[in-house]
């Protein structure tokens, strides 16, 4: 068995300089080369594996392994994830049905722009960031926004900073199901402790989405929703997030902060009907559309049928109760002996054929058995899908083969083990680093796959609950988001700001930067004062 080597150079703070070649190789790439992202990762991976075998003493063949392991476990527990989810959504947008539920959602937002705002980035963000990610919320809800009122650039900020709470889980938990498997923690116990800090991080944004489309006056008028659109989300994230895992709490939230909202705005209204900016309404204006189709339960049924369908069969599929996801057909590894703790730690690909993934391929064909859709229509919701995520399916097998080999040969040890030189000071450090990794990679899934396991290492050594740092890695990045180039670029594809995501970055900046300080309070009070609820 390979064994780890702490500080192969002698000194400690070079040991840690070279083992930080990787991620910065990786970040020069991705900020200031502007590489692709799956070229940057291919890049990386040529890099990294001198380094390993070189500088750490690494096996070559047994980190050509670690690698393959690496690259087949991306492929299996995150892109076999990402495509089927891809694929509902483009089957409900070329079916029509996708047009229909958006229509339904926008009727029942009312004229009100706070109500809209809550309902439509908040709620229906989520649902959307649940299902697939990549940037598609503010896609799709950007051009929506501009439609009742926000100015262009105001659309999207607003449309950011709603997607902040749900990313952690987005794309049917990606990130979180990327994190479980680069840091060998429970995937149940990962979901578990993220539910926790997204439930206080989630208290903040529907204020700030209120005051940033009708101003002060508007949050002291509207004051309930903000109250209400929080506490709904948290009522439908928090429990599955706990008991059921990461693939759908953003889903749950969703339809229960949606319905909740929908509900309480029948019996709640602001005494002042307010556009965008706190303009008052006039009452012609304010008035709500009557369209019986729009309004009636059929409608409804029919809009929202393919996200029930979905959340009944995966909760079905991937639950406690289930043994479906853990049936493995076969397990490749390779072990190394850890630097650290002297113990055994395993490279593992293990092949799960029924994993949630599969649970995801299920429930699109329960869908196409409902919506029926054509040959032709299914030929161009597979092209459309192959086109628009070729990339990020390349990006998941590199990225992961590249931390793969990180953990194995050592180096996230040897890091780790500097950085917890820094002590008690890491738990304000823990959660800026996921923000750095995705302000630079674009991606929650790579960010946990790259400070990961530095972050579990480290919060080991400094004998911090073991899932604290992990969890403040997550939503660290979820945080970042709004100002992550690949996501600015995809967000701003339907709006007028077209290849100007710099703007939308600098505008998105200063409201980001309060929620990481808000982030960084939250971590301090899992730390001193909710310990236990990061621990296993």
């Amino acid at each position: 068995m390979f064994e780890q080597t702490l500080n192969p150079t002698g000194h400690l703070w070079l040991t840690i300089l070279v083992a930080l070649i990787p991620l910065a190789a990786l970040i020069l790439m991705l900020a200031v080369f502007r590489v692709t992202a799956w070229l940057a990762t291919i890049l990386a991976g040529i890099i990294t594996v001198p380094v390993a075998v070189f500088v750490w003493h690494a096996p070559l063949s047994s980190t050509l392994k670690s690698y393959l392991y690496g690259g087949l476990t991306g492929i299996w527990s995150i892109d076999w994830i990402t495509f089927w989810g891809l694929i509902i959504f483009n089957t409900l947008v070329l079916t029509g049905n996708f047009g229909r539920f958006k229509t339904w959602m926008v009727h029942h937002a009312t004229a009100d722009i706070r109500i809209q705002t809550i309902m439509l980035a908040w709620a229906f963000g989520a649902l959307l960031e649940g299902l697939v990610g990549f940037g598609y919320p503010w896609a799709v809800v950007v051009p929506i926004l501009v439609g009742l009122g926000i100015a262009d650039l105001d659309a999207i900020r607003v449309a950011a900073l709603a997607n902040n709470a749900p990313v952690s889980y987005g794309a049917l938990g990606a990130p979180i199901i990327g994190l479980a498997a680069v840091t060998g923690l429970p995937l149940l116990a990962l979901s578990a402790s993220i539910g926790n800090v997204v439930a206080i991080l989630a208290l903040l944004p529907p204020w700030v989405l209120i005051y940033l489309v009708s101003g002060w006056d508007g949050v002291v008028e509207a004051w309930p929703l903000a109250i209400v659109g929080s506490l709904s989300y948290i009522a439908g994230q928090w429990p599955v997030a706990h008991f059921l895992g990461p693939y759908l709490p953003d889903l749950s939230g969703a339809l229960v902060s949606f319905w909740i909202l929908f509900l309480f705005v029948k019996i709640w209204r602001p005494k002042t009907i307010r556009g965008f900016g706190g303009a008052p309404l006039a009452p012609a204006a304010a008035a709500p559309s009557n369209s019986i189709e729009l309004g009636s339960v059929r409608e409804a049924f029919i809009s929202w049928v393919p996200y029930i369908v979905l959340i009944v069969v995966v909760v079905a599929w991937t639950g406690p109760w289930s043994t479906l996801p853990a049936r493995s057909l076969f397990k490749l590894s390779i072990a190394a002996r850890s630097s650290i703790t002297q113990k055994a730690i395993t490279s593992v690909f293990n092949f799960t054929p029924l994993n949630g993934g599969s649970s995801i391929l299920a429930s699109w064909l329960v869908i196409l058995a409902i919506l029926r859709p054509s040959r032709r229509i299914l030929g161009q919701v597979f092209a459309k899908t192959f086109k628009q995520m070729w990339g990020a399916l390349l990006v998941a097998f590199f990225v992961f083969a590249l931390a793969y080999i990180f953990v194995y040969a050592g180096m996230a040890n040897s890091l780790a083990y500097g950085l917890s030189k820094i002590g008690v000071f890491f738990v304000v450090l823990a959660p800026i680093l996921g923000w750095i990794g995705v302000a630079l990679s674009g991606s929650n899934t790579s960010t946990n796959a790259m400070f990961g396991p530095v972050q579990a290492v480290t919060g080991k050594l400094l004998n911090f609950p073991v899932l604290l740092l992990p969890t403040l890695n997550s939503v660290g990045a979820e945080v970042g988001k709004p100002i992550a180039p690949q996501t600015a670029s995809v967000g701003v594809s339907t709006s007028k700001f077209v290849r100007s995501e710099g703007q939308v970055i600098r505008h998105n900046m200063g409201w980001t930067l309060i929620v990481l300080a808000y982030l960084i309070l939250i971590a301090l009070l899992f730390y001193y004062v909710f310990p236990n609820s990061m621990a296993l």
